[in-house]
């Protein structure tokens, strides 16, 4: 039989607590049985020489009421944790947003910084050049060849230079959720809950 109380459904079932039994009064005698309770509360009445049955009918019910009330509270309870969970989550994914496009824009920086650094060595290696074939003089041997290369290397270490134009904010390029997993700090991207099953 199923009984609900509140929106609580609690199954009860009615049967012979020794049906095997040869005795003709133990196999009548019938049971009361409720599903097991998390709360280790009484889930089983049965007849018995103090009472019968229809006389514990009033604390069964009374049973069923009370674990209503427990099923409530635990609901309760299990939506007001998921809630603090999606908002610490919430929090947790702006973060990692923020933080996934701090390290895009902190990556091109390096990455112009690295290029400037290379243009700077670049251009310092061309103005030892020039001094060099400045040292040759007008006449020296195999000069013209290596003022080719030298103009050649000047356009080159202008092209690695990222500040010839002046550079503005990067675009960063779209977060997927494998851009995120690293600034979680355990948490899953694809919802309120703990990498690894937590």
């Amino acid at each position: 039989m199923e009984l609900t109380v509140d929106g609580f459904s609690c199954r009860m079932t009615i049967k012979r607590e020794y049906p095997e039994s040869l005795d003709p009064e133990r196999s009548v005698v019938l049971m009361i049985e409720l599903p097991y309770s998390r709360s280790g509360r009484r889930s089983k009445w049965a007849d018995r020489k103090r009472w019968k049955l229809e006389d514990v009918l009033g604390t069964v019910l009374q049973e069923i009421e009370l674990r209503a009330v427990d099923d409530g509270r635990r609901k309760a309870d299990e939506e007001r944790a998921a809630a603090e969970r999606k908002a610490l989550w919430t929090a947790a994914m702006d973060e990692a947003r923020d933080r996934a496009v701090e390290a895009q824009l902190a990556e091109v920086l390096r990455e112009q910084s690295e290029a400037w650094r290379d243009s700077r060595l670049l251009h310092e290696y061309c103005h030892a050049l020039e001094r060099r074939l400045a040292e040759a003089g007008p006449e020296g041997s195999g000069l013209a060849d290596a003022r080719r290369w030298l103009d050649w290397a000047r356009r080159y270490a202008r092209s690695l230079d990222p500040l010839v134009v002046l550079p503005g904010m990067p675009k960063t390029r779209g977060l997927e959720a494998e851009d995120l997993k690293p600034f979680l700090r355990g948490w899953s991207p694809y919802g309120p809950s703990r990498q690894g099953g937590s």
